[in-house]
């Protein structure tokens, strides 16, 4: 049975929040980081968190770009590739999600690893609505996709390469449960979700 590995992707600037660090943001009084962290962890083998140059960010697993230039999304998959060289298995399988999703399906996980066993990658999707971040990778053909991406190139540009198969939550879930925050009413739409118990 492969080895599954958790990678939240928290090294964001959040620019268009005013600078504010996207980990930190409380949604339902909870931080994003821990919200998402109680989601994957009992799924996964390790937690591991891309915190791009910062080394604070909670008590799993930190690791930090190697760049000190921020390139994206990509970077810390990098990242988490190069730290896993050593302690796991060409077919171990590596699940990343944004820290800005607070609202990931129970079976986030489950659902992502089963779709992996069948291709080198998947990603999740709700109807048109993808999400490149929130994906699975056997480890083996993600780090051969890598070989030969540019620094510019984001997790999109690899899950084509690898041609990627969607998992898509509509059939279970009537609201978007990979909304995330890019702007200030983003951050109130899903802060009025969490107190209506949506989910």
């Amino acid at each position: 049975m492969r080895e599954v590995f958790g990678l939240i992707l928290a090294g964001g600037e959040g620019s268009r929040l005013g600078g504010v660090r996207k980990a930190d943001l409380r949604i339902g009084g909870v931080p994003l980081l821990e919200r998402v962290a109680r989601a994957i962890a009992p799924d996964v083998s390790e937690l591991l968190i891309a915190s791009g140059q910062d080394d604070t960010l909670g008590s799993y697993t930190c690791i930090r770009d190697e760049s000190t230039t921020r390139l994206g999304p990509l970077a810390g998959i990098r990242t988490a590739v190069r730290y896993l060289e050593m302690r796991a298995e060409p077919e171990d399988v590596l699940v990343s999600v944004a820290v800005d999703t607070p609202f990931l399906p129970r079976n986030y996980v489950a659902r992502l690893k089963h779709a992996v066993a069948e291709a080198g990658a998947a990603y999740a999707a709700w109807g048109e609505n993808i999400y490149p971040t929130n994906s699975a990778w056997r480890l083996n053909a993600l780090r051969d996709a890598l070989e030969d991406a540019g620094e510019s190139d984001g997790p999109k540009a690899i899950l084509r390469k690898l041609g990627a198969t969607p998992v898509d939550w509509t059939a279970e879930s009537t609201i978007d449960p990979f909304s995330n925050i890019n702007r200030l009413d983003d951050l109130i739409a899903l802060q009025r979700r969490a107190l209506h118990g949506d989910r």
